[in-house]
């Protein structure tokens, strides 16, 4: 199933992509108010769009993995985007990560192996 494991890895990272854009995102946003001003500013946050095509192509790409494999072994597979999230989150938001963190994104590797073999 390599095929599975290789379009997994692709669409967990446009969806750790999404994530972190989105973050970004929201970090530049400012202060919420419901005003035309605020709105407007938003759209000069490239972030946002950034953020909407790494969701876009994810959702996509999920459907052509839904249509193209089992459901019991694609949706599992999601769960990479755990094992990116947590490389996102030291990389580009300087967090730490405990020992325990990395071993439950172990065993959510091995698990995908195991449902992908």
């Amino acid at each position: 199933m390599l095929p599975l494991i290789v379009l997994a890895i692709l669409q967990s990272l446009l969806l750790c992509s999404g994530q972190v854009l989105l973050k970004y995102a929201l970090t530049a946003m400012g202060k919420f108010a419901w005003s035309k001003d605020f709105f407007l500013s938003q759209l000069t946050n490239w972030c946002w769009l950034g953020c909407g095509i790494c969701f876009l192509a994810a959702g996509l790409l999920w459907m052509y993995i839904v249509k193209k494999f089992p459901f019991s072994m694609a949706y599992p597979m999601v769960s990479l985007s755990y094992v990116f999230g947590m490389i996102a989150a030291i990389v580009f938001f300087k967090e730490q990560v405990a020992w325990t963190q990395w071993l439950g994104v172990l065993l959510i590797m091995t698990g995908c192996f195991l449902i992908a073999k």
